[in-house]
C-alpha cells in the first residue's frame, strides 16, 4: 500500500453527494469510510477516487411508479479494481459491495472452478423457435499488469502481445487470425460486420467513465 500525501482539502469537501445515487457503491460507502481509505493507494497509484468514479457518474434509474420492473432499482455496482491490489488496499469498501451484489460471497470464500468441458450440462433443449444462437462470453486478467479502469497504454499493448502469442499456439479447429481494429482494411472491417463479429467503440456511460473506451481503437482486436 502506498501513503498518499496529505490533502489540502478534508474529506468531507471531497466526499461525493450520494444521496440520489442508487448503486451498491453508495449503500456501503460512508463519509468515515471515504476519510479513511483516501489515504491509501496501491502501489500502481490507484486511489479510492478511481475505485468510485463510475458509481459516481452513474447514479442508477429509479423506475417510475408505473414501471413493470419487479426491482425499484436498477442497481449497478458503481465501483472498478484498478488493479489486483485494489480488494486488499480498499477491502472495506469492495468486500461488502462484493458480498452483496453476488449473494452472500464472503471474503473467505472460493470461487469454484471446473474447466472439463464433459462436465457442462444443457443446452440441448433449447426451443429453436425462440433461440436462434447463442454464445459465451468470459474475460481473463493477467497477474502483473493493472486492470482496465487504470492500465496504460504500454501495458494494453503488452496484453495484446501476450493474447496474441498464445492464440496463435493454438492448431486445428482452433486457428484463427487476429484482426487488430487500427490496421483493418475497409473489407476485413466489412466483412466481419457481416460475420456479427466486429464490436465498436463502449458508448456505454458506465464502460466510458470506467475507462475502458481510452485511447481507442489502439491495442483492440478480434481474434
Amino acid at each position: 500500500m502506498v501513503k498518499l500525501m496529505q490533502k489540502r482539502l478534508p474529506a468531507e469537501d471531497d466526499f461525493p453527494d450520494l444521496s440520489q445515487h442508487s448503486n451498491h457503491m453508495a449503500k456501503v460507502l460512508t463519509l468515515d469510510m471515504y476519510r479513511q481509505l483516501r489515504e491509501r493507494a496501491t502501489p500502481n497509484g490507484f486511489t479510492i477516487d478511481g475505485v468510485i468514479q463510475t458509481g459516481v457518474d452513474n447514479p442508477g434509474t429509479v423506475a417510475p411508479p408505473e414501471s413493470t420492473l419487479s426491482h425499484p432499482f436498477i442497481m449497478t455496482v458503481g465501483c472498478v479494481a484498478g488493479d489486483e491490489e485494489t480488494y486488499e488496499i480498499f477491502k472495506e469498501l469492495l468486500d461488502p459491495v462484493i458480498e452483496e451484489r453476488h449473494g452472500g460471497y464472503k471474503p473467505t470464500d472460493k470461487h469454484k472452478t471446473d474447466l472439463t468441458a464433459s462436465n457442462l450440462k444443457g443446452g440441448d433443449d433449447l426451443d429453436p423457435d425462440y433461440v436462434l444462437s447463442s454464445r459465451v462470453r468470459t474475460g481473463r486478467s493477467v497477474r502483473g499488469f493493472c486492470l482496465p479502469p487504470h492500465c496504460s497504454r504500454g501495458e494494453r499493448r503488452a496484453v495484446e502481445e501476450l493474447s496474441i502469442e498464445a492464440l496463435a499456439s493454438l492448431s486445428g479447429d482452433l486457428n484463427g487470425k487476429y484482426y487488430a481494429l487500427k490496421n483493418m482494411t475497409d473489407a476485413e472491417q466489412q466483412q466481419l460486420i457481416d460475420d456479427h463479429f466486429l464490436f465498436d467503440k463502449p458508448v456505454s456511460p458506465l464502460l466510458l467513465s470506467a475507462g475502458m473506451g481510452r485511447d481507442w481503437p489502439d491495442a483492440r482486436g478480434i481474434w
